[in-house]
């Protein structure tokens, strides 16, 4: 049995994929590129620091890259977050996993108002033992640093005794850097292949899923 569990929240725990991928696309627009919706939604996962050198120079960050994200996250709360649901079974999930005594983190990257809004939205917070945001991290997944900040906050809890869970290739790439196990929810919308290619050593569909098969799965085993 896994002694904690670090979710990624984006994705696998709240439907915001999509959402963030439309508010780069606006972002982007702004600053002067038309950029494809599934090629903006490939790159999701990452944060901003490593997903905007994807589609722009060097340069055009150096002058612009500080203001585009600030423009994008307002666009997110403005014209998207009203729109995020949790998928389904989080709460119940989170309860099973506290009665078996397994300690919860949530390793997200987002800002620390998108956070927020999302912990609201789940209900959860009286369920979690510890938690973090873009500050906790200098650099965002397929980076290591979010998933090594929230095990640092889970006292005595090595990588060898977690498990992490999370919906985009990146979430595994990044878990591996630090000796964690990677769960693979398909409800982010990243191919299984992707997920495997990655290194996730099982799949479920959304948290509702892995909570009917927890038996079997790489929490409880």
């Amino acid at each position: 049995m896994a002694a904690a569990v670090l979710f990624d929240v984006d994705g696998t725990l709240v439907d915001t994929v999509d959402l963030h991928a439309r508010a780069w696309q606006d972002a982007f627009r702004l600053f002067g590129k038309e950029v494809p919706f599934e090629d903006v939604r490939s790159q999701i996962g990452k944060g901003g620091d490593q997903l905007m050198p994807v589609f722009y120079s060097p340069e055009e960050l150096e002058r612009f890259g500080e203001e585009m994200q600030a423009r994008r996250s307002r666009l997110y709360r403005e014209r998207y977050q009203p729109q995020v649901r949790a998928f389904p079974g989080v709460r119940p999930l989170f309860e099973r996993l506290k009665r078996d005594g397994t300690r919860i983190a949530l390793a997200s990257s987002a800002d620390r108002e998108e956070f927020e809004a999302n912990l609201a939205l789940l209900g959860i917070g009286d369920l979690i033992d510890a938690a973090t945001s873009a500050r906790d991290a200098a650099r965002s997944k397929p980076f290591p640093d979010i998933f090594d900040a929230a095990l640092a906050k889970l006292d005595g809890i090595g990588a060898e005794q977690a498990v992490a869970v999370g919906d985009t290739p990146y979430d595994a790439i990044a878990a591996s850097q630090i000796g964690l196990r990677t769960i693979g929810m398909l409800c982010g919308g990243f191919p299984e292949e992707a997920l495997r290619g990655a290194g996730c050593i099982e799949i479920w569909r959304d948290p509702e899923d892995l909570l009917a098969g927890y038996e079997r799965s790489a929490l409880a085993r």
